[in-house]
């Protein structure tokens, strides 16, 4: 509708082949390279980003083209800004033949790391916004909305911070950076700004912020490596797979049917940690990205081999074999397990004739063998969900991995009357009092049945009675 698949007002079900790209030839502004000649011919798309109702994409030599909901002057003088839709990619002149490095988008603005020089040596990035302002989501110190980008101060040519990663929520920024010219590689600050009624900036607060400020409560020796936003959540992963996440329902995003209570419930104002603990340490070993999406977070692990998610599951947006919502961390069936995802490589002559009957064989066994791990895997599933569904009636909280009694991580074995006792002894004052209140109106509830049960059997042995008097 707004031209954000680059084609006139029409909708497609399936992938559609954007001819304008193929025209656009080398019109391009910036060079990575100055070795590099502008020869006639397509350009090379390296980075895409989609949002709201706009589309983006960086090209081989440095240049951001736009499509679909683009901010435009609404009057002559540019007083003021409207949004436009654009059937076909625009570039962004604005930049001066610096080279545009990555960009992100929320609803109705932009983010963008664009190079201090004519080519990109790794360092020393610039960090622009323009687009809307209303909720303070450019971090320019203000709520005017912008048609062209500007400069946000704090991350300038100058700025003791080279910011190396952008995401953009529907009203919200996040950014990550480190210091420049600095031993200490280690050292990275998650910088939030715009919007914050759910949290979603991680400040402890639900206070609009018009200008980047440091999540403070994120451990300053964590490295993270991937920032993203969902509409009003936030998660970050560390470099050693630690996983961060703040703002609506206790950072999930949108999650209407969460049964969080007592001091548990409501949104994430500052970070919570979502990753659980192993014996050998963090689950997510070798983290590689955390993406989210409108209301639920996904992050590939372990070299890219292993997946997660959370938050709201409908449609199966989580990929765990359920529709359901997920609190905690759960794995995505990864790799599918169907006929259509099976990789062959290819044979030659020789092979065809000899080892045909036992490769036939061999892929018989693995089939075997996949189809039960996939078995393993829903009933664990359903596992994990029931034990999370009595722990939340329990404790009124989700289940995490640190819930797990100790001697049954380290052994397997598991005396429930001593951990039973051990929690009693170190739980806190208003943890007990929920216990108590849990108990409580459990054994009421108990006592109801029995009750009803008593009286239903009273009828039953009353109405013979009362039909043989007549």
């Amino acid at each position: 509708m707004d031209g954000q698949l680059g084609v006139s007002g029409e909708n497609y079900s399936m992938p559609h082949l954007m001819d304008q790209c193929l025209e656009l030839g080398s019109r391009s502004l910036g060079s990575l390279d100055h070795s590099e000649t502008k020869s006639e011919g397509p350009l090379k798309i390296c980075s895409i980003k989609a949002g709201g109702m706009m589309s983006l994409a960086i090209d081989d030599h440095g240049t951001l083209w736009m499509w679909g909901n683009c901010p435009q002057q609404s009057n002559k003088n540019g007083s003021s800004i409207s949004f436009e839709s654009s059937f076909i990619p625009i570039p962004v002149h604005d930049f001066h033949g610096h080279p545009v490095v990555k960009v992100a988008c929320g609803s109705e603005h932009v983010v963008a790391l664009v190079s201090a020089r004519e080519t990109y040596k790794g360092e020393d990035l610039v960090c622009y916004s323009w687009g809307n302002n209303n909720h303070g989501q450019l971090g320019l110190g203000d709520r005017e909305s912008r048609v062209h980008p500007e400069i946000i101060e704090m991350f300038n040519q100058d700025s003791s911070w080279d910011v190396y990663e952008v995401a953009c929520g529907a009203h919200h920024t996040a950014l990550l950076t480190r210091k420049k010219r600095t031993n200490d590689t280690l050292e990275s600050v998650c910088w939030t700004f715009g919007l914050g009624d759910n949290g979603q900036l991680g400040h402890g607060t639900t206070q609009s912020v018009l200008k980047p400020e440091p999540v403070k409560e994120l451990p300053q020796q964590a490295y993270l490596i991937s920032v993203d936003c969902g509409l009003f959540h936030t998660s970050v992963v560390s470099s050693v797979g630690d996983v961060w996440s703040w703002g609506m329902e206790k950072g999930l995003g949108l999650c209407p049917d969460a049964s969080f209570t007592g001091t548990d419930a409501g949104d994430a104002a500052s970070p919570l940690l979502m990753s659980g603990y192993g014996i050998d340490g963090p689950i997510f070993h070798n983290p590689i990205q955390v993406a989210c999406g409108a209301a639920h977070t996904v992050l590939v692990a372990h070299d890219g081999y292993k997946l997660w998610s959370w938050g709201r599951g409908t449609s199966g947006v989580l990929g765990n074999g359920k529709t359901v919502n997920c609190f905690a961390p759960s794995f995505v069936f990864w790799p599918p397990l169907t006929e259509d995802f099976k990789q062959s490589e290819p044979k030659t002559v020789g092979e065809e004739g000899n080892g045909s009957k036992a490769v036939a064989e061999t892929d018989r066994s693995l089939s075997l063998a996949m189809e039960e791990i996939k078995l393993l895997q829903s009933k664990l599933s359903i596992m994990e969900q029931y034990g999370g569904m009595l722990h939340g009636l329990v404790f009124g909280k989700p289940f995490t991995y640190q819930d797990i009694p100790i001697s049954l991580q380290n052994s397997g074995n598991f005396d429930i009357a001593k951990e039973w006792e051990s929690m009693l002894e170190s739980s806190d004052h208003g943890k007990l009092r929920r216990l108590e209140l849990f108990y409580r109106d459990m054994r009421a509830t108990i006592k109801d049945k029995i009750m009803k049960r008593r009286i239903q059997e009273i009828i039953k042995e009353c109405l013979p009675s009362s039909t043989s008097a007549k």
